[in-house]
């Protein structure tokens, strides 16, 4: 998993509500267990025509879009049934943040898990990234801010073990093998014991 830090970006933003994770990948492209890929089917039904064309009026599609790692989401974004192939396939897009007002817990904690940041704002924080697409913004994960083109900033919360996680750019098997010796050494006075 690749560290989570700093992430500065314009935004793309994705203002539609309840999008569910078959929204955000469909179904019929979970054959797979490898991450890589899965990005060229992010949003298929909307990124794509019947005939297989970019569909161009689609926010992504858009030149403004293009390089954006901070995706802008409606309200209740990842909801709908858990599968981690949606953050895999947001962060093989070039994704690394998404935010909301509200992003659905399961779907959050996969994504956490996953290397892709998932931060809830407040109902104004909200509107005001709606309002501006397109802005830089510069997202400090171990300060947990948000700092806007003007030098305003957003603070938010973050569970402290996922913060580590992204920071150190390890997941929770990860974070586990990095205390195989402390683990084998419990295990030796447990058993001694």
């Amino acid at each position: 998993m690749t560290a989570v830090t700093h992430v500065r970006s314009r935004t793309a933003v994705l203002a539609h509500e309840n999008i569910d994770t078959d929204r955000i990948i469909p179904a019929r492209f979970l054959t797979t267990t490898e991450r890589a890929g899965l990005g060229r089917y992010a949003f298929n039904d909307w990124r794509w025509r019947a005939d297989g064309t970019p569909n161009p009026e689609f926010v992504l599609n858009q030149p403004m879009a293009r390089g954006c790692e901070i995706l802008v989401a409606g309200r209740n974004f990842g909801c709908g049934s858990s599968r981690e192939h949606a953050p895999w396939a947001l962060v093989d897009y070039g994704f690394r943040a998404v935010l909301s007002s509200e992003i659905a817990d399961i779907f959050r904690n996969n994504a956490l898990k996953n290397g892709l940041l998932a931060v809830v704002l407040s109902e104004a924080e909200h509107r005001y990234l709606l309002d501006h697409p397109g802005i830089e913004l510069a997202i400090d994960v171990a300060a947990q801010t948000i700092e806007l083109p003007d030098g305003g900033r957003f603070t938010f919360a973050l569970d402290p073990f996922a913060k580590h996680c992204l920071i150190a750019g390890v997941d929770q098997l990860g974070f586990l093998v990095g205390h195989e010796r402390d683990i084998a050494r419990f295990e030796q006075a447990r058993e001694a014991a």
